[in-house]
């Protein structure tokens, strides 16, 4: 059985799909000898194949893990601005993982990580229609007609948003918490559409992410996901 290698290398966790097309791209990965030019050329993983000269990792069980991002970190393998990343801090015994999306450099909360670049690319597909859900605090005069209005979508410089469920849970003087669901999940599009109704964002949490639950984790810590839930969770829908 082949497949096509830009998702054998996404497989193996060094990147997603598309990234590996761009290694390809660079002729940055050779097969036997020769540099592989095209992202559907097939192979069956019995070839030799290399990345800039060096093995490729073995492919293991794709595996899932639950991380409470920081505040402070990029969600990024190096920042050419010399900022601390995620992939710095994590616990030296993770394998090498790739996030699920991102998350800036000033929110916190869940971010998935995963050892498969293929599973990371299906899990952000807008065409999943997850919802994230945020604990979000804001600082301003919070309208509620505003926040229910979000419910049928809203356009900021140009930018279409779909349907944001936006409810308050506290207000104490010009500050409140809200909380915040969405499934498209675009460049810093809570902090946008509350800047376009009067509102600042002081601080922004990730509570869950499709089935998965920040939970109990405090930050900068790390749970796997049992492979029996992941099976239940997601088996059917991605093939895992």
């Amino acid at each position: 059985m082949t497949e096509r290698i830009a998702k054998y290398i996404a497989r193996t966790g060094i990147c997603s799909r598309r990234e590996a097309e761009t290694l390809i791209a660079q002729q940055r990965i050779t097969v036997n000898g020769e540099t592989v030019t095209s992202p559907a050329f097939n192979v069956s993983g019995d070839e030799k194949i290399l990345f800039d000269g060096e093995k490729l990792p073995q492919i293991d069980k794709t595996r899932l893990w639950l991380y409470y991002k920081p505040e402070g970190l990029v969600t990024s393998h190096k920042d050419p601005q010399g900022r601390p990343t995620v992939f710095a801090n994590l616990p030296k015994e993770l394998p090498r993982v790739v996030s699920v999306g991102r998350l800036d450099l000033n929110s916190e909360g869940l971010l998935l990580l995963t050892n498969s670049g293929e599973l990371s690319r299906k899990l952000e597909l807008p065409s999943n229609g997850w919802s994230r859900r945020y604990k979000v605090r804001v600082h301003g005069r919070v309208n509620e007609k505003s926040l229910a209005d979000l419910q049928n979508g809203i356009t900021v410089d140009g930018i279409n948003y779909g349907p944001i469920k936006a409810e308050i849970e506290t207000v104490k003087g010009s500050n409140a918490w809200l909380m915040i669901s969405l499934s498209e999940g675009k460049n810093r599009e809570i902090r946008r559409v509350m800047k376009h109704l009067g509102l600042d964002v002081a601080r922004l949490i990730r509570l869950s992410y499709g089935p998965f639950q920040l939970g109990a984790l405090k930050p900068g810590e790390v749970k796997e996901v049992p492979g029996k839930v992941l099976k239940e969770q997601l088996g059917a829908k991605f093939e895992l």
